[in-house]
């Protein structure tokens, strides 16, 4: 707080020692203690789930249905940058062993939010949901070590057509 009130009032002297209020390092105005961090994390998270669960009640109207689960969705998943911090939240999901997942599941999310608000079509709209939870559950399975090899191998088991 006192970094906050300092370059707001402009009383700093050494221009060159002045940290900036984001930060990594900054303890000032935009740092969470680790139970704050824990309560935001589960706030947001449940939030997330309730928000896809309110989504499953009106499955009969896609465009609402769309709205509501990728709101969720978005909850959910940013929910953990309460507990690891915004950037390295970004620095994880655009590393370069989840970057495709990352950006495949953003623009799933993008397209859902386009074929509900925008198109206004309730086929296409499930389509791109259905589109979103699977790049959901792929971009899931990238923070798993070995997940995702296991399921593509699993898959191709489980889809081989050769008799």
């Amino acid at each position: 707080m006192w970094k906050l009130k300092e370059s707001m009032l402009g009383n700093d002297d050494d221009e060159g020692s002045r940290e900036g209020l984001l930060d990594e390092e900054s303890d000032g105005f935009f740092s969470l203690s680790p139970m704050q961090r824990i309560y935001a994390f589960a706030a947001f998270f449940v939030a997330g789930l309730v928000c896809m669960i309110l989504s499953l009640i009106v499955f009969a109207k896609p465009i609402t249905f769309a709205v509501l689960f990728t709101f969720g969705n978005l909850l959910a998943v940013g929910s953990t940058a309460f507990l690891l911090g915004p950037v390295q939240q970004m620095r994880m999901m655009f590393d370069s062993a989840r970057v495709y997942a990352t950006a495949i599941y953003l623009g799933c999310v993008v397209l859902a939010l386009i074929c509900a608000l925008w198109i206004h079509n309730k086929i296409l709209t499930i389509i791109a949901i259905i589109s979103e939870l699977c790049a959901l559950i792929w971009y899931s399975l990238s923070y798993i070590p070995f997940a995702r090899r296991m399921v593509s191998g699993l898959m191709m088991r489980l889809c081989d057509t050769e008799l």
